[in-house]
């Protein structure tokens, strides 16, 4: 919590931190014309497209697509919507940014981003109701990630409160990420972390799951390399 809150503090306080006199900021992954910077990975041309200043993705098919370089210790900063009751969709933190073959998803810490009425969609047979904090920013590693949960859920962490908003209404998720450790705030609050991620370095993932998103701002503010060796680096994608 301390380095977190040090981390935090910097940031907002512009201090030059470990890099000379070089001042941390926020640079943009969504330049709000076109795609550059990022790359399909398995989805079609008509998946992502930008619409009125808007990254618009349809959903069809299963997929992502990575950013076109990999990262290690970051915050994230990321706008988003859904467009259909009930849609699902994410970001993956730290992926190897290529998908296994038999699956749709790369191997990756996947932040969860489902839309609120996801959970009377999936009611149980017994009509009990899935819990609410699985709705959005549950973190969770996929296709053979590991990682401690902070809030188990199983394998997964879920967030302690909901504070996602509905179809049709913009959520921020703010994301610290930092030598394995992610900690996710929602709407203003953190409700979510986990710790000693195997991966430490590695590609962003948006994904396309079935439904239409929109994000309408998405940046990074790049922090000092810090202990990934080789063995928690996603392979570089030439």
């Amino acid at each position: 919590m301390v380095l977190m809150r040090v981390i935090l503090i910097a940031c907002c306080c512009g201090c030059p931190w470990l890099r000379g006199a070089e001042t941390l900021s926020y640079r943009d992954l969504f330049n709000g014309r076109d795609l550059t910077g990022w790359v399909d990975v398995n989805t079609s041309p008509k998946t992502w497209t930008v619409h009125d200043g808007l990254l618009v993705c349809s959903g069809q098919p299963i997929g992502v697509m990575r950013s076109a370089r990999q990262y290690e210790n970051f915050l994230l900063h990321i706008e988003w919507r859904h467009m259909e009751a009930g849609g699902n969709s994410g970001i993956f933190i730290w992926s190897e940014g290529t998908v296994p073959a038999g699956k749709n998803l790369p191997k990756g810490l996947e932040v969860q981003m489902l839309e609120l009425d996801w959970v009377n969609q999936h009611k149980k047979p017994d009509g009990s109701l899935p819990p609410i904090a699985y709705v959005h920013g549950e973190l969770f590693g996929a296709n053979g990630l590991k990682l401690i949960p902070d809030n188990p859920r199983g394998s997964r962490s879920k967030s302690i409160e909901n504070r996602c908003l509905g179809k049709g209404e913009w959520n921020i998720y703010d994301v610290v990420c930092v030598d394995g450790t992610v900690k996710l705030a929602v709407n203003g609050k953190f409700v979510n972390g986990v710790r000693q991620s195997t991966v430490k370095k590695g590609y962003l993932c948006l994904e396309s799951e079935g439904a239409e998103i929109h994000f309408r701002k998405i940046s990074i503010l790049e922090l000092p390399p810090g202990v990934a060796g080789t063995q928690q680096t996603a392979p570089l994608i030439r």
